[in-house]
């Protein structure tokens, strides 16, 4: 759909790229009661698109010395497991293990722009320019070089509209994978046992 389309631009000529911030000691901010969600690495899976949950939670005074950020913004892996976007679908804060996507709705929808900072061509933008020779890293700096094609939100719109199809019947295979392999399991259970 978009292999012939050439018009790009840099990350930062769309957006607003900013690192996250982590109070220290961060144990001093965590809270079990009312506070603002403290999202980690560890409230996303490798493939997941949203982030929807925290575990944890930080105190209003750990807020303001964190990074907040919005639902529809962008937050990206900033290290180790680097260059993995995720949407926001919740109010909350991020540390300085994450980057922050924010003020690129004029220029992408969100689940185009997302698929977009998974295509290879963005990751191996990523991959190249990642410091670090035994932990490589990415930084505010390195993504806002990247280059990123530009279609028009028509365009994108129609591409959203087919990712969703497909997402859809991914999930039908898998469920009908699950019910196959319990299916599987209960027979090898009556056979063996």
């Amino acid at each position: 759909m978009f292999s012939t389309y050439n018009a790009t631009t840099t990350i930062s000529s769309i957006a607003t790229i900013c690192r996250g911030a982590s109070p220290r000691p961060i144990s001093k901010f965590i809270t079990h009661n009312d506070g603002e969600n403290w999202i980690k690495i560890g409230d996303v899976g490798e493939n997941d698109i949203y982030v929807i949950n925290a575990a944890e939670k930080i105190t209003a005074a750990g807020a303001d010395r964190s990074r907040r950020v919005k639902p529809g913004d962008f937050i990206l892996s900033n290290s180790m497991s680097f260059g993995r976007p995720y949407i926001l679908g919740i109010n909350g804060c991020v540390h300085d293990g994450w980057l922050i996507i924010s003020d690129y709705d004029k220029t992408f929808e969100p689940l185009f722009f997302y698929y977009l900072l998974r295509s290879q061509e963005v990751q191996a933008q990523f991959y190249g320019s990642a410091n670090g020779s035994t932990v490589r890293n990415l930084n505010s700096e390195l993504v806002r070089r990247v280059r990123v094609i530009t279609p028009p939100l028509e365009l994108q719109k129609e591409f959203v509209l087919f990712a969703e199809q497909v997402d859809k019947s991914k999930f039908v295979v898998q469920e009908r994978i699950k019910l196959y392999q319990e299916l599987l399991d209960k027979k090898m259970d009556e056979y063996f046992n």
